[in-house]
């Protein structure tokens, strides 16, 4: 039996590929520093008990082969003993292509926001309508409660990272994919730490393109500049979704009630499909109609799509309802971008019904953590009616290239707009539950497991987990 060793494999692609490799019979093990929600009970509940740790003595001589995950560098004692003892190592989507995508027909999501919630409306649209896909995506599609799941037919729709493979292969992750069909919804410059500049950035996404073959689809977000000038770059089929005219897949009429959004779909000046999604957000609106163009392009009708659309249930940590408690509603959202967070917030404007949306962020991730994006975030956090701002994590950057939250709260305070820097997650939490009020939405924002707040939130407030959108 060949035997796998994962360095990282508590990340979520990473606990993903260990429970598919286990699947397919391989004998799987790993390390990584420390176990954290949600993949360590994710990997508890495959049989699989991460080595907590890195330490060269977890390479033992039955391993064959070893997967670096791209959050492990040189100086990783894993790492140095795989190189000095000449192991045989592959990045993450290396494995997954050699072990997965060949025999298949992917379906690459891509861009820089919404790629998590795309992938898993179309697993579930293409699940729900026969075609027993497989599927890899980089979080939990609560309607399957797993991130990944092998199927018996030869469409795999996959997440289509950007991000770099691993510290030997600085390219992207979705370069390795085979793209059958590709989806870019958007397209904004992202990963400060991976790439200089926008130009770098979308010759990644223009050589995705590239690699899809004369008788696949393109389809690019019609909404979104950047996407949009992605089209030349495709040696096939293109097609656009959105909801600006123009657009070969258009949302029109669209209503907003009780969390949930409705619209027809129009193809080409012809209805096609009613779409009743129990989300909310235009984000989520785009992410359905790449969703029904997706599953055109490889057969499914848009009425088969839409009718799977009306039961998906969302992705955790993707606005996700934690909890109901004294009449506020607690969301756990990923959100890190500027972008993503101006979008979430409106989201949440547009249900609010007359409460206060308050938004809670930690800017934790390698881009959000930086200046780069100074600016945009005191634009998009100006609708808010509350903003606390935890401190960066990545506090070891020098000064001159650190988010300023003070400069943050400042900005947004000249723009009529209430904010603050608390120090610590207790601070904030306290904040928070003495000052909600019934009606209120408060959203915690971060790419990480922010200090456990979400918990301590909703246990303080007596959130009660929900049986629907609030």
């Amino acid at each position: 039996m060949t035997c796998v060793h994962l360095i990282g494999i508590c990340g979520t692609a990473m606990a993903s590929l260990a429970a598919m490799l286990k699947h397919q019979g391989l004998d799987v093990r790993g390390s990584d520093a420390h176990a954290y929600p949600p993949m360590d009970s994710f990997l508890a509940g495959q049989g699989i008990t991460p080595m907590l740790g890195y330490d060269a003595a977890h390479l033992t001589d039955d391993v064959d082969v070893v997967v670096i995950g791209n959050a492990v560098s040189r100086g990783n004692p894993e790492v140095e003993a795989v190189l000095s003892r000449r192991m045989r190592y592959v990045s993450l989507p290396e494995m997954v292509r050699e072990r997965f995508l060949w025999p298949a027909r992917p379906i690459v999501v891509a861009g820089t926001h919404g790629k998590t919630t795309t992938t898993s409306m179309v697993a579930w649209a293409l699940v729900q309508s026969g075609l027993d896909p497989s599927f890899l995506v980089g979080g939990i599609p609560r309607n399957f409660d797993a991130s990944y799941r092998l199927g018996g037919g030869d469409l795999f729709v996959i997440e289509g990272d950007e991000y770099d493979s691993a510290f030997f292969d600085k390219t992207a992750k979705f370069l390795k994919y085979l793209p059958f069909v590709a989806v870019v919804g958007n397209l904004e410059f992202d990963h400060a730490d991976i790439y200089p500049d926008l130009a770098a950035l979308r010759l990644a996404f223009r050589r995705l393109l590239a690699l899809v073959p004369e008788n696949g689809r393109v389809l690019l977000g019609h909404d979104d500049a950047g996407a949009r000038a992605l089209r030349d770059a495709a040696h096939c089929a293109v097609e656009t979704f959105g909801i600006d005219p123009g657009a070969d897949w258009r949302a029109v009429g669209v209503e907003h009630g009780s969390g949930r959004t409705r619209f027809d779909v129009v193809h080409r000046d012809r209805a096609v499909a009613r779409v009743d999604l129990p989300l909310i957000g235009a984000f989520n609106v785009r992410n359905a109609l790449a969703t029904v163009a997706a599953g055109a392009a490889v057969g499914v009708s848009p009425e088969a799509s839409a009718a799977a659309l009306g039961g998906f249930a969302g992705v955790r940590r993707r606005l996700e309802l934690r909890g109901v408690g004294r009449g506020v509603a607690v969301y756990d959202d990923f959100a890190h971008h500027p972008t993503a967070v101006r979008e979430t917030v409106a989201a949440l404007r547009s249900a609010s019904e007359g409460g206060r949306v308050w938004a809670v962020f930690e800017p934790r991730s390698a881009t959000s953590c930086r200046r780069v994006f100074q600016a945009a975030y005191a634009r998009a956090f100006r609708a808010a009616d509350e903003v606390l701002v935890a401190p960066v994590f990545r506090s070891t950057l020098p000064a001159e290239e650190r988010l300023s939250e003070t400069r943050l709260v400042a900005d947004l305070t000249a723009a009529g707009t209430r904010a603050r820097h608390l120090e610590t997650m207790e601070a904030i939490e306290e904040t928070i539950v003495d000052e909600v009020r019934s009606g209120d939405r408060v959203v915690l924002m971060s790419n990480g497991d922010f200090g456990g707040l979400r918990e301590t939130l909703c246990r303080r407030l007596g959130a009660s987990p929900p049986g629907a959108e609030a």
